[in-house]
């Protein structure tokens, strides 16, 4: 096999960056076939390379060569093949993997009650969920017979309590799956030194590869009165249930949210700055979601963009907007999107590395970021913020780094999944993706000339993965104008 190319991203830096990093005088440990901290390029070894052949034998210590202060090489060891830092599903996953195809690998994170992803994110807001559809059911049950002597209560700190007692028995079952793959787990924030050292609480350790996994953290506008907002995290563990809560933003989180507190009896108010929720999927779904979630009593305010929190005396909430001001908040959302988790993860003495690395959620095709042996997965590189994405990414970095299978990720057609009330989920082109491309008119056209209909819609999904078409076209029998939607799949 020959061995493959991977080129990094093509980063700019200014020239404070560049003068940072020239003056720069603590040795940084790079290959020798990489002469500058910036270059961008860095080739993977074949499987007949000497240190590919060490990944056929397992728990190995590489042997890799790095600059000397005097210009000489000398080997080094390191004391793991692979240090991940974030145990999200992408971490999780590629440290399981490397560690099954011979690596020596340890994994970094927070106490784990309180990590992200799974146990910060989709668990618990699936528990929430789960939760309130309840709500429904207690409604639809009278048209099939049943009776209440009084209607059903929900009691928010028992869901709160149970809540938190499926994570804690989750997070034993995590520990367990990185102990059974021989993936040491150290518990810490965890700082990248230099491209192959790690500083956990003040703790060194060295690898021959970083992954970053940290995942992505919420982002609040800066706003006055932003301090009394709260973001998605905080709303998986409020005390108290909110009676009228402000929910800010269109997106998936939102109306997740949204149809959450909705169905648990609050008042609830979604502010987005777009005519329309749920940017980027099919229209008539996003018309749909909205008009039956309107239905249930979420009112919409749309084209609506927050300019100022302001709280009252009675600890009442106001929200000041382009339009106007809505009072009486119990609590206010934000669900405007998420930033790469990346604020604290990297030692200040290093100015360079600081700078330089505010730009990690820039990898290659292979997950690599800029500097060669520092590679990054899941939602810190702002990709696409699914879990399963994740794992997927983490899958192939395995494989790429541990198994001589140098292995990318595949965004085609990823299904996605909208938890709100009604639910909604999605794969492949929207209908306005599909006909706003030039290959769709050269089909028509050709349709009207040569080829029977269902020949050409044939066609076109099998080779493009199309999930929904329409095409408007001739009706062969009659010559009539028509337009016909199709769903289909491979």
């Amino acid at each position: 096999m020959a061995a493959t190319s991977l080129t990094a991203p093509k980063l700019t830096f200014s020239p404070t960056l560049q003068s940072l990093y020239r003056n720069l005088t603590i040795p940084i440990p790079l290959s020798s076939s990489s002469p500058s901290f910036l270059s961008l390029r860095k080739t993977l070894p074949s499987h007949h390379s000497r240190s590919f052949s060490l990944f056929q034998q397992p728990r190995r210590q590489f042997t890799a060569r790095a600059d000397s202060d005097n210009g000489t090489e000398s080997p080094r060891q390191y004391d793991f093949d692979l240090f991940t830092i974030g145990a999200g599903s992408g971490g999780v996953r590629a440290s399981r993997f490397a560690a099954n195809f011979g690596a020596s690998v340890a994994i970094c994170e927070l106490p784990f009650a309180t990590i992200s992803c799974v146990l910060r994110g989709c668990v618990p807001k699936k528990l929430l969920v789960y939760a309130s559809k309840y709500a429904h059911e207690f409604d639809e049950s009278n048209g099939f017979g049943w009776k209440y002597e009084s209607e059903p209560k929900h009691d928010w700190s028992t869901l709160m309590a149970n809540k938190n007692a499926e994570l804690q028995r989750l997070t034993g079952i995590y520990k367990n799956i990185l102990k059974n793959a021989n993936v040491s787990l150290i518990e810490g924030r965890g700082k990248i030194v230099d491209p192959h050292t790690v500083n956990v609480d003040g703790k060194i350790y060295t690898a021959r590869h970083i992954l970053v996994s940290v995942g992505g953290r919420p982002f609040i506008p800066d706003i006055p009165g932003k301090e009394y907002a709260i973001d998605s995290d905080a709303a998986l563990d409020l005390p108290s249930q909110p009676k009228k809560i402000a929910i800010v933003g269109g997106g998936y989180i939102a109306l997740e949210f949204a149809g959450i507190f909705n169905s648990l009896k609050s008042e609830v108010h979604v502010f987005i700055r777009q005519k329309k929720v749920l940017r980027g999927f099919d229209e008539e779904v996003r018309d749909f979601v909205s008009e039956q979630m309107s239905l249930r009593g979420i009112e919409f305010h749309t084209e609506e963009s927050p300019q100022a929190i302001v709280k009252s005396g009675d600890g009442s909430l106001s929200l000041k907007t382009n339009k106007g001001t809505v009072e009486g908040f119990s609590h206010i959302m934000f669900a405007t999107g998420r930033k790469p988790n990346t604020k604290k993860m990297f030692i200040q003495l290093l100015v360079s590395y600081l700078l330089f690395f505010s730009v990690v959620s820039q990898v290659d095709e292979y997950s690599r970021t800029a500097v060669p042996s520092i590679w990054a997965v899941g939602d810190v590189t702002d990709r696409i913020n699914l879990t399963p994405v994740a794992l997927m990414e983490g899958m192939a970095l395995a494989k790429t780094l541990f198994k001589d299978e140098p292995s990318k990720p595949d965004y085609r057609a990823v299904p996605a999944a909208v938890f709100c009330q009604p639910p909604i989920g999605n794969v492949g082109l929207t209908e306005e993706q599909v006909m706003n491309t030039t290959l769709v008119a050269i089909m028509n056209a050709i349709h009207h000339i040569l080829f029977p209909y269902h020949i050409l819609l044939v066609v076109f999904i099998h080779k493009f993965n199309v999930h929904k078409l329409c095409i408007r076209g001739v009706n062969w029998d009659g010559f009539l104008d028509c337009e016909r939607a199709i769903v289909g799949h491979q």
